[in-house]
């Protein structure tokens, strides 16, 4: 059964290209790939966020407060309408980060968000975290705001499965049709060739990759996706604006 509930620390990096390759070769002498990719090859994620309709979730995440929360939809692939995903209630305390998910059919995730009405219990669902997640609809109104997806390599350390590290890249994202089901097409987030890795360890980080990322002068760094995204969106929206009123 896939792993549900997950705490951790979580540090991001951004790189180019030639870092990627730099660190990506060193971690495998300790490190091995997630099952999904296979030979090398990425696997593609993508989410739908939900946002209240003047975007509170995400505009309070940016002020960087002591507690934050999110949800989304995520799926592996493009899903089909009676597809398997997971509905997601992420939250982050003193930068501790707790992750609660639970599987849904695709359809079953959609409505019960729209609605606030948990689904009929099924043997594949998490009840804890349905309820959990019930009781934050109740707080918020919410609606689809964006669609994100990437391609991710994964991979586990070596005889100790609580360090795990991903490097994502093709962010793109869209505000139209934000349905999972309908492709994983979208505007980029970064520049062509940039790579964003994320540690995520329950503890510390061993001395091994600690005296990696000094060696190779990688620095940790503040990036939301979503919140990337929202920003780049809020600042097209101010250009156009001006373009119009020039």
């Amino acid at each position: 059964m896939a792993i549900e509930v997950f705490n951790r620390y979580e540090n991001k990096y951004l790189m180019d290209s030639q870092a990627f390759y730099a660190i990506y070769n060193r971690l495998l002498e300790h490190m091995v790939l997630d099952e999904y990719n296979g030979n090398g090859k990425f696997y593609s994620i993508s989410n739908v966020y939900y946002d209240t309709e003047r975007d509170s979730l995400i505009r309070s995440s940016l002020a960087k407060p002591k507690y934050r929360e999110k949800l989304r939809i995520r799926a592996y692939g493009v899903p089909a309408a009676d597809g398997k995903v997971y509905l997601e209630l992420k939250k982050k305390v003193f930068g501790l980060v707790n992750k609660r998910r639970t599987a849904l059919r695709l359809n079953e995730a959609y409505d019960f968000v729209r609605t606030g009405r948990a689904p009929e219990p099924k043997d594949y669902m998490n009840r804890q975290v349905v309820r959990e997640i019930e009781y934050f609809l109740r707080r918020y109104e919410l609606q689809p705001k964006v669609y994100l997806a990437y391609d991710r390599i994964a991979m586990f350390c070596k005889g100790n499965r609580d360090l795990r590290i991903t490097f994502d890249t093709n962010i793109r994202s869209r505000r139209h049709d934000v349905r999972l089901e309908s492709g994983d097409d979208g505007e980029p987030l970064l520049e062509r060739g940039q790579w964003l890795m994320e540690v995520k360890a329950e503890k510390t980080v061993p001395v091994w990759l600690s005296r990696l990322l000094s060696e190779l002068r990688m620095f940790r760094t503040s990036f939301s996706k979503y919140g990337n995204e929202y920003k780049q969106w809020v600042r097209n929206g101010r250009l156009e604006k001006e373009r119009i009123h020039s």
